[in-house]
């Protein structure tokens, strides 16, 4: 029996021929600030409490787990607030799981899902991954939406999923909610908002959870990942109308989110309060890192997120490698002139900063 040697002799779906795997570098450098992690660990408090509740649900782990994860939906309700309940609640392993779970019951062969690049990475490949084509909207060169434009863009491409990152990734920019009423307005098909980097953002933003009453094709994500410290355990969540989440239930894996998961989940949202405590220090981080890339003589854009996307790099391949031989990692997301860096501790950040300025200002 012959040996299958490459991808390329197993009979893939012809339309994933030539697709890359998502990845972020990875490399064991003493600061790490290239995948927009919160680099502050979860506070020792906090994890005693999650591993009390852990504990307890290993007890009935030969059992499954509650497959409607309904204490946890409350929790996320709770903690959205404006009157949401647990059934306008969904969740998964990662906000990725729950854009997947959109695209397959929404997306799908023949169809087609929207977004305005540049922006996440994951929502090509995630449309790509059920079968829909994936079609990239522009943005202005601040990279900023108006409402008509976004609209009009919408109204023209006709998508059966529209994504909005609000803030955006990579850019940091924040979305306003007149351009998520205008896109809805515009749209058909539904329009996912995806708040992953929310809790950064200013704090008097207002989230788009408050213009989901009476827009049933209207859904926001958001995720533990970043402002929670969370990244490990794998924890993402929605809310939308109660219809909504009910398309999502055709589409999941039954017991798809752990018991562990989720008492680990419940656990960390009713240490809400503490946990957050370190948004404030990474927004002092982020806002220091603006301010001496600029008098370093770089063009970093506005950020509302956890991160900061600089340009006026002349080279960025060249920067990233005097970084990396540094013992700095950040990333370059592919714009041209422009490189990408986390928001890290106060010691990460002064690392950065310390290791880019002896590197010396653009030309």
């Amino acid at each position: 029996m012959g040996r299958v040697t490459s991808l390329d002799e197993l009979p893939l779906r012809d339309d994933l021929r030539g697709l890359t795997p998502y990845g972020a570098p990875q490399a064991p450098l003493p600061v790490a600030l290239n995948v927009n992690e919160n680099t502050h660990p979860v506070p020792d408090e906090v994890a005693s409490d999650i591993l009390d509740d852990i504990a307890l649900a290993l007890r009935d782990v030969n059992r499954y787990p509650d497959r409607e994860f309904t204490t946890l939906r409350e929790g996320f309700a709770d903690y959205l607030g404006h009157g949401l309940t647990a059934e306008q609640i969904w969740a998964g392993n990662g906000s990725n799981e729950v854009l997947q779970h959109i695209m397959q019951a929404f997306a799908g062969p023949g169809r087609t899902v929207f977004g305005f690049a540049p922006t996440y990475s994951m929502y090509p490949l995630i449309a790509q991954g059920t079968g829909a084509r994936w079609v990239a909207g522009t943005r202005d060169d601040d990279y900023t939406l108006t409402p008509q434009d976004a609209a009009a863009q919408v109204a023209a491409a006709d998508p059966d999923v529209v994504l909005l990152c609000a803030p955006n990734n990579p850019t940091g920019t924040p979305l306003g909610l007149d351009v998520i009423a205008a896109v809805y307005e515009a749209a058909r098909g539904v329009v996912i908002v995806d708040e992953a980097y929310f809790e950064f953002a200013p704090r008097d933003a207002v989230s788009a959870v408050t213009v989901l009453h009476g827009r049933p094709r209207l859904a926001i994500s958001r995720t533990m990942s970043k402002a929670f410290a969370f990244a490990g355990a794998r924890v993402g969540y929605l809310a939308a109308d109660p219809a909504f989440i009910d398309a999502l239930r055709l589409v999941r894996l039954p017991y798809h989110l752990s018991a562990l998961t989720q008492a680990a989940a419940v656990a960390a949202l009713r240490n809400a309060e503490t946990m957050l405590r370190m948004v404030d220090e990474i927004v002092e981080q982020r806002d220091r890192i603006s301010a001496t890339l600029e008098a370093l003589g770089y063009l970093p854009h506005e950020s509302w997120s956890n991160f900061v996307l600089f340009g006026g790099v002349d080279d960025p391949q060249a920067l990233w490698r005097a970084l990396y031989e540094r013992g700095v990692l950040i990333r370059d997301v592919g714009i041209p002139g422009h490189l990408r860096v986390s928001a890290g501790t106060e010691a990460e950040t002064t690392a950065f900063l310390e290791a880019l300025a002896s590197i010396g200002s653009p030309s």
